[in-house]
């Protein structure tokens, strides 16, 4: 397969490896470290971390140790609501970028559409210029807070994280973003493992046309709609199953199957009212990274 195969490139030039490795909750350094280096050893150039992760040391560390070169690997980090602000912003990057041990990222999203993204994001774009983050976007974004944030921004978003499953599948997100030059990235892409994915029989059957499992068919189908998904696994077969996506391609008929186990609703608890936010918002301003 030609490795360009293997990317997509972003609105400003930099190029995203198709599929990352995710560590959220995973708090333990050891265990992080460890996970990341069988990534890497797996064949992951996209490591996806945060500061509100409180494991960037771990996945520096991990970066450094795996005799991969810095250059080809896919890193990103995240901002936290309390340094989402013009000040804040600097100050945050600063603190990350000591924690990976790292020059500069690949990628610095703006974690959650909360407190002064917008001060943020001009801190976020002088930050690009001076070569500290290659690319920059955004994380939680839906698209009401994107149009508005593009209406009054020169510098788009190369990225937009949310969550994206076959349950939930963003369609309207997707094609918004799309029309704007903005990639869609995946956060649980898998559903967290719901048993309602993992025991699809839609899903089983199509599994067994291709010979592959239920977690790579969704994969498949998340990178043929353009969507960079970023998964999680402590399990080095999983790991490699995860990336075993590329030899084989879903049919439209296949494509438009998958299409119909939309919810249209997250699968976690939802953040759609007032209370909701507050509350959030409320735990998040204790959190100090």
């Amino acid at each position: 397969m030609d490795t360009n195969d293997l990317y997509l490139t972003l609105n400003d030039g930099n190029r995203i490896p198709r599929i990352g490795y995710g560590v959220f909750r995973m708090t333990d350094p050891a265990v992080c470290e460890h996970a990341v280096a069988e990534a890497i050893k797996a064949g992951y150039r996209l490591i996806d971390t945060a500061a509100a992760y409180g494991n960037e040391r771990a996945v520096g560390a991990a970066v450094r140790g795996s005799g991969v070169a810095r250059n080809e690997i896919f890193v990103t980090t995240k901002l936290w609501i309390t340094d989402t602000s013009y000040n804040g912003a600097r100050k945050g990057v600063e603190r990350s970028l000591e924690q990976l041990g790292m020059d500069y990222v690949d990628l610095l999203l703006i974690h959650q559409p909360y407190n002064d993204y917008y001060g943020a994001w001009r801190a976020l774009g002088e930050m690009q210029d001076e070569g500290l983050a290659r690319s920059i976007g955004m994380d939680n974004f839906t698209p009401d807070r994107m149009a508005d944030f593009l209406f009054f921004n020169d510098r788009k978003p190369a990225v937009n994280m949310v969550e994206c499953n076959a349950f939930y599948q963003r369609e309207y997100d997707k094609r918004y973003l799309h029309e704007h030059g903005i990639v869609m990235q995946a956060w649980s892409p898998l559903a967290a493992g719901h048993a309602e994915l993992l025991d699809n029989d839609l899903l089983s059957h199509i599994a067994g046309v291709h010979d592959k499992s239920i977690p790579q068919i969704v994969l498949r189908w998340l990178t043929q709609r353009g969507v960079v998904p970023v998964v999680k696994s402590a399990n080095p077969e999983r790991m490699r199953q995860n990336l075993a996506i590329f030899d084989f391609a879903l049919s439209d008929e296949e494509m438009a199957a998958i299409a119909t186990l939309d919810a249209g609703r997250t699968c976690f608890s939802p953040r759609d009212t007032g209370e909701a936010v507050h509350d959030f918002l409320e735990q998040a301003m204790t959190y100090s990274v």
